[in-house]
């Protein structure tokens, strides 16, 4: 069949692509909440396509496609395929990352910040993993220069350093009081990657305004670069702390007026998924109780709290569908997964399945 063809038969509903070169191999996986509309994009001319998606047109012979139910399964179900076929083009369009982590070394004297591929050091306290290289750098940078801490020296033998005389290190490189200040700024910045402390944004975001004001907008630009980092980073850093607590989660999403589904999740798994009828929905109750007690009791997950680098996307694309979807989900806890407290557990469905309502 030709493909135009067989791209007009595609449902508009949501589901996963793959992209087929001659030798029937996999060459790209993607999601779309429409599959028709966005495989059909594939075949448009258009002079918006960059280089790689023009290269892939000209490998491209067939296609597959797997259905699902909501665009959040389409997501998972991408970045399974994704780590487990590793398709050529997915790799060539993925922007230039690695992962990454900040890094602050905590011995005696002199805590200092830098970045490091791998959390090795048990002295040493971490952040991350991070997929932006280039997001990590921007900006540990601007706060290094908002608190003048962008010392040159690595020996740290009380000489100045040649930041020092260009009004970029406070001084640390001479010890004394100018190390105690920097290592108070240490402090403070693992309060606000703890985000315990978000007073640095709240300065940053007051010198962004003056600055404008005063229409420097080459420094109201850098505050306004740094500040979009730094929410990146903590944005991360609320996902990975969300994914480590290893809650035990059940969300409901409405498919139509006649269903919903039910995800039973675990740290960055899906443990279970199943439609339900809202027109059986007394005895869809009882189901729903016995497959919360089932499921979070019999499976086991990895337990290791750390969040590694093979989970973080996984965890994201969770974390994204929690916060900003129009799905619902309670904590299950263990407590409440005691078989003596069944009445609980029954009310928090109930309170689950209200919020659909709502």
């Amino acid at each position: 069949m030709d493909l135009k063809e067989k791209v007009k038969n595609l449902p508009s509903s949501p589901g996963v692509y793959l992209m087929k070169d001659s030798r029937a191999q996999i060459i790209y996986v993607g999601k779309a909440k429409k599959l028709k509309n966005r495989v059909r994009s594939y075949f448009q001319n258009s002079k918006a396509h960059p280089k790689k998606i023009i290269k892939l047109k000209a490998s491209l012979k067939d296609f597959d496609y797997i259905l699902t139910d909501t665009e959040f399964e389409a997501f998972m179900l991408e970045c399974k395929l994704i780590s487990e076929i590793k398709p050529i083009f997915n790799r060539m369009m993925k922007n230039t990352q690695s992962y990454i982590y900040i890094r602050i070394e905590m011995e005696a004297g002199y805590h200092r910040i830098n970045t490091c591929s791998s959390p090795d050091n048990p002295k040493s306290l971490y952040f991350g993993p991070y997929t932006s290289k280039h997001t990590v750098e921007k900006a540990l940078q601007g706060i290094k220069e908002f608190y003048k801490i962008c010392c040159s020296s690595s020996s740290n033998k009380n000489t100045p350093c040649l930041n020092y005389s260009l009004g970029l290190c406070l001084g640390m490189c001479l010890g004394g009081d100018a190390l105690d200040r920097y290592n108070e700024n240490i402090t403070k910045i693992i309060g606000l990657l703890h985000g315990t402390d978000m007073s640095l944004l709240e300065v940053m975001e007051r010198k962004m305004t003056e600055a404008s004001e005063e229409f420097d907008f080459e420094v109201a630009a850098k505050y306004r670069d740094t500040l979009d980092a730094l929410h990146s980073l903590l944005n991360k850093e609320k996902v990975i702390e969300f994914t480590e607590s290893n809650k035990n989660l059940a969300v409901v999403e409405s498919l139509n007026y006649s269903t919903f589904k039910l995800f039973l999740i675990k740290k960055n798994k899906i443990l279970y998924s199943e439609k339900y009828s809202w027109s059986e929905i007394e005895a869809t109750r009882k189901t729903i109780t016995s497959n919360i007690l089932s499921i979070f009791k019999t499976t086991e997950v990895n337990s290791t709290k750390k969040v590694s680098r093979d989970e973080i996307d996984a965890a994201q694309i969770i974390y994204s569908y929690l916060k900003g979807s129009n799905s619902s989900y309670i904590v299950i806890s263990e407590q409440l997964l005691d078989t003596k407290n069944t009445a609980e557990l029954n009310d928090e469905i109930n309170r689950l399945m209200q919020k659909l309502y709502d």
